[in-house]
């Protein structure tokens, strides 16, 4: 159960502010659907509208990473933040955006590697090899 109201397309047409946030989700998107993350966020329009312009900026962008490597950047962060909202979310975009079954697979078993390997390094408290140290 969410700890905050979702705002109903009926109250977010009372706020410009907030309509005009999700006049551009669903503009961007090419779609009518928008999520209970900007709905929860919609009670705030001032962080509604910074977020919304920061993942436009990030995910949205060209840039040198493509779309779906960026979302299944998010769906293994999301893991390790265990954030099952933002799995669901970010692994559905990512099959929209063409991540096939087998790539989810995959992507699944480098999460759960990552997680093995960072969780033993950090309790030996391994010391990072110089050869991997940033030279300035």
């Amino acid at each position: 159960m969410a700890t905050t109201k979702l705002l109903s397309d009926a109250e977010v047409e009372k706020i410009p502010v907030v309509k005009a946030v999700f006049d551009d989700i669903r503009a961007t998107r090419k779609s009518d659907f928008v999520n209970n993350f900007w709905r929860g966020l919609a009670n705030d329009p001032a962080a509604l509208k910074r977020i919304w312009e920061q993942l436009k900026v990030v995910m949205v962008a060209d840039s040198a990473i493509d779309p779906l490597t960026k979302e299944m950047i998010y769906i293994a962060v999301s893991t390790a933040n265990g954030c099952s909202y933002c799995v669901h979310s970010h692994t559905a975009a990512a099959r929209a955006k063409g991540m096939t079954d087998v790539q989810h697979g995959e992507l699944v078993s480098i999460i759960g590697l990552a997680g093995q390997t960072n969780h033993l390094v950090t309790a030996m408290q391994i010391p990072v090899d110089p050869q991997f140290e940033v030279k300035s």
